[in-house]
């Protein structure tokens, strides 16, 4: 890769573009195991900066904070870093870089190009699509359009989180050895409750927030004393094991093959091609990924219980090591999605949480709500792990394991042409931003394949390209441009990370209410994430128009064993609307 140039991949356009989609993926496939995407380094330098910004954000608001010594304390970190107030407002400042768009999901190695970034700009706008998590449940949440009601929330949440960032601790807190204190409870109640009610209204501003993270870490500041701690670790504990739980399947390895191939600190291409069974002919993890894979998650399951229960000494310093080395690991290898701050938050909370408050322990607790909140994030995890269709993977805390809910979008251009109508958007379409910012149609349409190389990586991916064939039988198959959900959901609703469920049947609705989109114009296929306790990923096949025509699964094994580029994974039917034209 070139400091200022993409290392594009070398391919005779012409021949390269007669070939069948399967076999245009091959090249791409192969280019992305020696180089990844070809980022230029000097983009990897600007998400350096970022991360370099969000922390010197952190550290400016926390000397707001009478007590810390204000600018003169800048330096004197030692002092200060372990104070409650402290972490509370960096919990608060990131939610904050987060719910505006600056965090997760930011810039082009998240495929966004113009602007970088839609939250904030989609979300302070009326009649944009926001998408209720029960609108049939929960009071007054009904209907997909944003109003001013949306507007005000989303604006007053941003307000508050900026009034806490600038006040001042309550007093002292003795079990703490705390003369600061922490934000006054009403501030820490307002951000709560508007964040719930938001968040009721437009699940993904509740997604976007990280709501699973800060919002549960927000809930241990109206503890008290000692508990604020405890329940803070108790939530980085879930976090953590949550996380390596969700590892435990055979899905991991792809992810850590497809992410060591990207990383921009591990430049030669013949330790890249070690990652693989054996380059250019089999891309399924090498061993060095599955080694890596198993000890990651060992090390993400195990360390975590040392840090909480060791109270100090030698052990709380090599496991604070250790787990900083982890998420170091991860933020250096500058992962698609990008969820960078994130990981620089869990470095900061090892140091503040179980560094300097080492000494507070479960023999401390002075009353059961820790325990309630570990209770509740838990299960929350549990339910995600067993029933992922109905719990995000945010929530779920199934980070990063290669195993999601995902969608491809096969739409034609008269479709594309109607959502550019229909919806009010800030950004354009995917294919649309990537012409305008590789130049041409052609370098844009190979750029396209190496996002269906990344996908197929996955092994989700291999599913999401049989059945492709099947969500179009019936139609003419070059009639379609397939777009990833994400990159949908990105245009329509302003933010994506990943998570299927924000591009499923209700995005579906919401676009078809106001593009009306023609029988075939639009064909969706939705794949769940695999269960916990089942090797198997049910999918439904969707017509924007007429509505569901296929269910059915396909099995982890077929997945595993097959090559990124290959399209005739085995599918099992167990559900067809009459007439449907699938075979």
């Amino acid at each position: 890769m070139g400091f200022l140039k993409q290392d594009a991949p070398v391919v005779d356009y012409a021949e390269w573009s007669k070939g069948t989609r399967a076999q245009r993926i091959v090249p791409m496939a192969r280019h992305w195991a020696e180089v990844g995407f070809g980022t230029p380094v000097v983009m990897h330098l600007f998400y350096v900066v970022k991360i370099l910004l969000y922390a010197l954000g952190a550290w400016l608001f926390a000397l707001t904070t009478t007590g810390t010594g204000g600018l003169a304390g800048f330096t004197n970190v030692a002092s200060w870093y372990h104070e409650p107030i402290v972490y509370q407002k960096v919990v608060f400042y990131t939610m904050l870089f987060e719910v505006v768009g600056l965090g997760c999901g930011f810039g082009p190695l998240n495929n966004r190009f113009f602007p970088p970034m839609g939250s904030i700009l989609y979300w302070l706008r009326p009649k944009t699509i926001r998408l209720p998590p029960w609108p049939g449940r929960v009071p007054l949440t009904r209907g997909d359009t944003r109003t001013p009601i949306d507007v005000v929330l989303y604006g007053a949440l941003l307000v508050m989180l900026l009034v806490a960032l600038f006040s001042d601790g309550t007093g002292p807190i003795p079990a703490l050895g705390s003369q600061i204190g922490v934000l006054p409870v009403w501030q820490t109640v307002s951000i709560l409750a508007l964040l719930a009610l938001a968040g009721l209204r437009d699940k993904v501003l509740f997604l976007a927030a990280r709501g699973e993270v800060y919002g549960s870490l927000a809930v241990c500041f109206l503890f008290a004393g000692a508990d604020i701690v405890i329940g803070a670790k108790l939530v980085c504990l879930v976090i953590w094991m949550g996380a390596a739980t969700s590892k435990l399947n055979k899905h991991f390895p792809f992810v850590i093959s497809t992410m060591m191939s990207n990383n921009p600190v591990i430049r030669p291409r013949w330790i890249k091609r070690k990652f693989f069974e054996h380059f250019p002919d089999d891309l399924r993890p090498g061993r060095a990924s599955r080694w890596l894979a198993h000890f990651s998650t060992a090390i993400e399951m195990l360390v975590p219980l040392v840090l909480f229960f060791s109270h100090g000494g030698w052990a709380t310093a090599i496991a604070a090591f250790v787990m900083l080395c982890f998420h170091f690991g991860i933020l250096s290898a500058i992962p698609m999605g990008v969820p960078l701050e994130w990981n620089v938050f869990m470095m900061f909370s090892v140091l503040a949480l179980f560094v300097g408050n080492s000494g507070i322990g479960l023999e401390d607790l002075h009353s059961p709500w820790p325990l309630v909140l570990f209770a509740v994030v838990a299960g929350t995890v549990v339910t995600g792990n067993l029933f992922p269709r109905k719990v995000s993977f945010l929530p779920g805390m199934r980070y990063y394991a290669g195993n999601w809910d995902t969608s491809l979008w096969c739409i034609k251009p008269s479709a594309d042409a109607k959502i550019t109508r229909g919806i009010v958007a800030i950004a354009s379409m995917p294919a649309a931003q990537m012409e305008k910012f590789y130049g041409s149609k052609e370098t844009a349409e190979m750029y396209q394949y190496m996002g269906y190389a990344f996908r197929s990586f996955n092994t989700h991916g291999r599913a999401m390209f049989t059945l492709a064939h099947r969500a179009m039988a019936g139609q003419d198959e070059v009639d379609y441009v397939l777009t990833d959900g994400e990159r949908v959901c990105s245009t329509a609703i302003g933010w994506n990370f990943g998570d299927g469920h924000m591009h499923n049947e209700q995005l579906i609705a919401a676009l078809q209410k106001r593009c009306r989109f023609e029988p075939g114009e639009v064909r969706v296929l939705l794949l769940d994430a695999q269960p916990i306790h089942k090797q198997r990923q049910e999918y439904r096949l969707v017509d924007a128009a007429t509505g569901e025509f296929e269910r059915g699964y396909v099995n982890v094994a077929d997945m595993v064993t097959r090559q990124p580029w290959d399209d005739a994974v085995p599918v099992h039917v167990t559900w067809q609307k009459d007439g449907a034209d699938a075979t």
